[in-house]
């Protein structure tokens, strides 16, 4: 009879403790998530005042007043053209674009008037890489506070699965402020590169682009990329427009740095055919211009990760224009002797000139990043 007790008493106690983990657990669940997505949230934040604070820095006036510039500028936003009738969507892109480009340097020009042209661009991109860094931890914020305001779980988890890829992200938009306000070579400015190391003397065609000519396996090849060493994409579209408005053109060759997949090698080389480009208005001109004349358009593309692209080179990315070199002498083999060609380097020319003598520098200050960048890795080894 005890021996029934006993067992009716534990089965109400396991029940009773069941009911209450049915219900307490899910909220403990949710508020150690909470306070882990808040701690993320604080971090994302203080990275974007990093950000900001490079910004400031590389203005050289400490005052409440840049300090507040900055910070507000980081919400910039630009408005898309409205699609509902797609006819002239690109030529509406095109113009935000342009639209974007103006208003970077009028804020530019405001804060930091008396500094150089070079010294300019480079607070421009960065401020580009802030405003990434400010999104991210904007967003981030949002959603934390989403999960606090309605106490939702099942978006908690998924926020909190992808907070490792975002904070990465983020750090790289960070290490980007930081080399573009220093003028260094990014990954993305393996394009430029190229065309530098076939440059001999250069010449701005157009705002922001240079060209040079030069002889490769007999053909005559007009050489072109954004302006260096500050960072310049430049107005690739127009220059094209320029030369072949003067020339016959065989063949165009285009190379530019891509996003590599996970497993695949950074610096490894890729070839193929079409505009080596990021899907932009720019790229739609530039098929509108090539495309009627039926110009065949060579790419080759020199594979990055997503962080890569945007923080400093890698001796890997910058040891794969001998590679490279080579297959645009491949390709060039695909003209008749004689042919006239246009090689383009597609990309940031930030910390990269504008002919083979200013290489020197800047494999100089890619060597000295990518060191310091394997000892950082190497004592994070060694800690762990």
């Amino acid at each position: 009879m005890f021996g029934m007790q006993g067992d009716a008493i534990g089965t109400i106690i396991w029940f009773l403790l069941f009911f209450v983990f049915v219900f307490i657990y899910p909220r403990m669940m949710l508020s150690q998530m909470i306070m882990k997505l808040e701690q993320s949230a604080q971090r994302m934040e203080q990275l974007s005042v990093k950000a900001k604070n490079m910004i400031v820095k590389k203005v050289g006036k400490k005052s409440k007043i840049i300090d507040a510039k900055v910070r507000n500028f980081q919400d910039f936003i630009a408005i898309e053209p409205t699609s509902l009738d797609p006819y002239g969507i690109v030529r509406k892109i095109d113009h935000i674009t342009r639209s974007v480009e103006t208003r970077f340097q009028q804020f530019v020009d405001e804060i930091a008037g008396e500094k150089n042209k070079r010294e300019k661009q480079e607070i421009n991109f960065g401020l580009r890489a802030a405003i990434g860094v400010h999104t991210i931890a904007k967003i981030v914020r949002h959603y934390v506070e989403i999960v606090k305001k309605f106490k939702n779980l099942q978006l908690a988890i998924i926020l909190q699965m992808q907070l490792p890829e975002i904070e990465r992200i983020a750090k790289s938009e960070l290490k980007g402020t930081e080399a573009f306000v220093g003028g260094y070579p990014i990954g993305d400015s393996i394009g430029p590169m190229v065309a530098a190391s076939l440059i001999d003397k250069s010449r701005e065609i157009t705002d922001d682009v240079v060209c040079g000519e030069t002889k490769i396996l007999g053909r005559k090849a007009f050489v072109l990329k954004a302006k260096g060493p500050g960072p310049h994409l430049g107005r690739i579209d127009e220059a094209l427009e320029k030369i072949l408005k003067k020339n016959r053109i065989a063949r165009v060759i285009t190379v530019d740095a891509a996003g590599k997949l996970e497993g695949e090698k950074t610096g490894s080389v890729a070839e193929g055919v079409g505009f080596a480009m990021a899907y932009t208005a720019e790229r739609q001109l530039i098929e509108d211009i090539l495309i009627p004349r039926k110009i065949p358009i060579d790419a080759i593309a020199v594979k990055v990760g997503l962080e890569e692209a945007i923080t400093p080179m890698k001796m890997e990315i910058k040891n794969s224009i001998p590679e490279v070199i080579d297959a645009i002498k491949t390709s060039t083999k695909r003209t008749k002797k004689h042919d006239k060609i246009i090689v383009i380097g597609v990309g940031n020319s930030c910390g990269i000139g504008d002919d083979k003598k200013s290489l020197e520098q800047a494999e100089k200050t890619i060597s000295k990043l990518d060191k310091k960048l394997k000892k950082e890795k190497e004592k994070k080894r060694r800690w762990f």
